[in-house]
């Protein structure tokens, strides 16, 4: 397994061995001796399945401490564009975001560390997200950022964007009040 450190600090591009032969293929999703191996300590405490069709955008969601959360994310079936957003307020990379395809086929996994917003756009016909999370989610402490915030300029790739009324009426980071930030 090769970690590849992304060029947002604590962002970690992880890419799994894969063992194919006739039958198929195995890999490991996890264990907890890679994090020991990026000197991280922590435990995941909850895991999520979303499946979305071709266009829909999730996010950009985070959530403040003590329930800010660590993610390890994946794709079982389809193809993503997942994508991190530094939110930390006194960070040099704030505002700047992360952006990794993530697939069935490819099989890599994004960690994204806490102080960042995470979302994704799906790039195939239905995609199947996986993910990891360190703290149990909190709807008090939840917070989010625009998709389509000029400020941050990301390229979702989908033409059409097919988005939750929520996700739709999240702020602009510029209008955020820094009680919302890390």
């Amino acid at each position: 397994m090769k970690i590849e450190p992304a060029p947002l600090k604590n962002i970690l591009l992880v890419k799994p061995d894969i063992y194919k032969d006739n039958r198929g293929l195995f890999l490991e999703t996890f264990r907890q001796e890679w994090l020991k191996t990026q000197g991280l300590d922590y435990e995941f405490v909850q895991d999520n399945l979303s499946v979305s069709k071709k266009g829909v955008i999730r996010g950009l969601h985070y959530q403040l401490p003590p329930a800010s959360q660590i993610k390890l994310v994946m794709v079982v079936h389809g193809e993503i564009l997942d994508v991190a957003v530094d939110m930390r307020e006194s960070s040099p990379t704030f505002g700047q975001y992360y952006s990794a395809v993530l697939s069935a086929e490819n099989r890599h996994m994004v960690l994204i560390p806490s102080g960042f917003a995470h979302g994704f756009s799906v790039l195939s016909n239905e995609a199947a997200v996986y993910y990891k999370c360190n703290t149990y989610y909190n709807k008090q402490l939840e917070r989010g950022v625009r998709w389509d915030d000029p400020a941050l300029n990301i390229d979702w790739q989908v033409n059409e964007p097919i988005l939750s009324e929520k996700d739709r009426n999240l702020p602009y980071i510029d209008d955020m009040d820094t009680k919302d930030l890390f």
